[in-house]
């Protein structure tokens, strides 16, 4: 059966190459292979819809008996992704060879780097599609869905032989970095058409700004901010962190700035151990601790430990392969230094490897489970929630920590669309982007689960956020939305030469990191390797 699946398929693979290399081409000699389209670490995508999914509720033996018969699997479930992907992109070549021949010009939305696959998705990307089409009379939007799996191998094929799409997205920079030097700098565009990016926080607007050029435009966005649990602050008698960037933090009775110093010796405070006792006390015992002080909840690569402490910098020199070298700045070393003497040090704040993974911590997701009394990560994370509202618990947010110069430091996830180089029709790529993150954003974000990056279009989303959870307060709202005036710019995710390699190398630092205590390894060591090994991956 396997056979006549790839016989009938491959007419299809033929008439989908021929099909997107004569509609789609590129009006240019096809550029040079993307580079290769390997999955990315699960920690560089970000995004809500990406991030770890909450629990379904056990089924029920009632409801299990009430279920209906499973149906028959349709013809195109049993297909792999690579054979939908197959089947997509030669509909697609279609839709575009009809629409040249009705006079108009054809758009393709490439739908499979990111979010955006689920069928709920589809049906309203569908109906978006519908509603743009209808809009105007020159330019016929063509939507393109390929599975998540065989996303980015199907574009970097397309690309590679000139045949790429015209829009790609909702991605983000992790997803975007595996096809860095493909994307359209959009000045040009922008200028040409009179788009008003004013609609936007100017530093959402610069934080596309790259070496490649203006990359991209806010569309869906997820700033960060200090998640903390009122009732364990209550417990110990601290003041709550502040809610406004700016505000003095109160700590034994006497005003202080919301340094990281600030909140370290906050998180030490609310570390607490099976007898009660924090990690500050005497007697306090690090291998019975029943609640940390802080979590970094997911945001535990060195890159994110960087910025949040001290900054975004360019993090690569050299402009090509044999002249690459890193350039990580030694605030983020001082960091990752900082996060493992918060797990290992004498006065503790944060879980270690063993202990954030154990069952009784939330294997990972300490905050949800209520065993942290602080967490800084996105606001993709409020997805994440269902134990910890479960047990009656309460969260609210603060800003986020500054520098010692007094300077805060934020990270916003993002996802948007991009355009690719090679277009034949730039501005009608354009016209597309900017209606799908205005107009057409009414109807997509909230299926994307994301912030919309214009302000006067952000309350319904809170107002779903108010609904899910009742207990916070509007002031925890503003804090996420003040969080938008402090993104990465450069990216935390920012390309580097071989990125998923490179990514994935600070990971497996952090691993090491977090399950070894300092009788074991040397950090001054460790990070050096780190480096070594950059600058050998860089110039593969």
């Amino acid at each position: 059966m396997f056979a006549k699946r790839l016989v009938s398929l491959l007419p299809l693979v033929v008439i989908a190459s021929m099909l997107l290399a004569a509609c789609g081409g590129a009006a240019q000699p096809a550029p040079a292979p993307a580079p290769a389209a390997t999955e990315a670490p699960a920690a560089q995508e970000p995004a809500a819809t990406e991030a770890p999914a909450a629990e379904e509720p056990a089924a029920t033996e009632e409801s299990a008996a009430t279920e209906a018969p499973a149906e028959e699997p349709t013809p195109e479930a049993t297909l792999t992704a690579e054979e939908q992907a197959v089947i997509a992109s030669a509909a697609a070549a279609e839709a575009v060879k009809a629409a040249e021949a009705a006079g108009k010009t054809p758009i393709r939305w490439f739908v499979g780097v990111g979010t955006g696959t689920s069928p709920d998705q589809v049906a309203v990307q569908e109906e978006v599609v519908k509603d743009f089409n209808a809009s105007q009379d020159k330019i016929q939007l063509v939507l393109e869905i390929v599975p998540y799996d065989a996303g980015r191998d199907t574009l970097a094929t397309q690309i590679a032989s000139g045949a790429g799409p015209d829009i790609i997205g909702p991605v983000g920079w992790g997803g975007s970095n595996a096809f860095y030097g493909q994307w359209l700098d959009l000045t040009e565009q922008i200028e040409a058409s009179g788009f008003d990016t004013t609609i936007f926080d100017p530093a959402l607007v610069d934080s596309y700004q790259t070496e490649e050029g203006q990359v991209g435009l806010p569309f869906a966005v997820f700033p960060s901010a200090t998640y903390f649990v009122p009732e364990y602050f209550d417990e110990v008698g601290l003041e709550y962190p502040p809610q406004n960037y700016g505000d003095k933090y109160i700590l034994d009775g006497e005003e202080v700035d919301w340094t990281w110093e600030t909140f370290t010796e906050v998180a030490k405070r609310l570390t607490i151990d099976v007898n009660g006792f924090n990690s500050t006390e005497e007697g306090f015992d690090p291998s019975q601790i029943v609640q940390v002080g802080y979590s970094p909840q997911w945001q535990t690569h060195p890159n994110y430990f960087g910025v949040f402490h001290a900054g975004s910098d360019f993090i690569v020199e050299g402009t090509e392969k044999g002249s690459f070298s890193v350039n990580l700045p030694e605030g983020w070393m001082e960091a990752v230094q900082w996060a493992y003497d918060g797990m290992y040090g004498a006065q503790p704040f944060m879980a270690t490897g063993p202990m954030s993974n154990s069952p009784e911590f939330g294997n990972g997701n300490l905050f949800n489970m209520g065993k942290a009394a602080m967490a800084v990560t996105p606001l993709w994370y409020t997805c994440c929630l269902a134990d910890f509202v479960n047990a009656g618990l309460e969260f609210q947010a603060g800003v986020l920590p500054s520098d010692a110069d007094g300077q805060p430091h934020g990270r916003v996830d993002a996802d948007t669309f991009r355009i690719w180089k090679g277009t034949k029709h730039p501005a009608e790529a354009f016209a597309v982007l900017s209606y799908l993150i205005t107009t057409g954003g009414d109807k997509l974000l909230p299926i994307y689960g994301a912030l919309p990056a214009i302000p006067e279009k952000q309350e319904p989303f809170f107002e779903a956020k108010s609904e899910q959870y009742p207990f916070v307060t509007p002031e925890t709202w503003e804090v996420f939305k003040a969080g938008l005036s402090y993104p990465d710019a450069p990216s935390a995710e920012q390309w580097m030469p071989n990125w998923n390699e490179a990514f994935a190398r600070g990971d497996t630092l952090w691993d090491l990191l977090q399950n070894t205590p300092p009788s074991q390894l040397t950090f001054d060591t460790e990070w050096q390797k780190y480096l070594d090994d950059l600058n050998v991956i860089f110039n593969k």
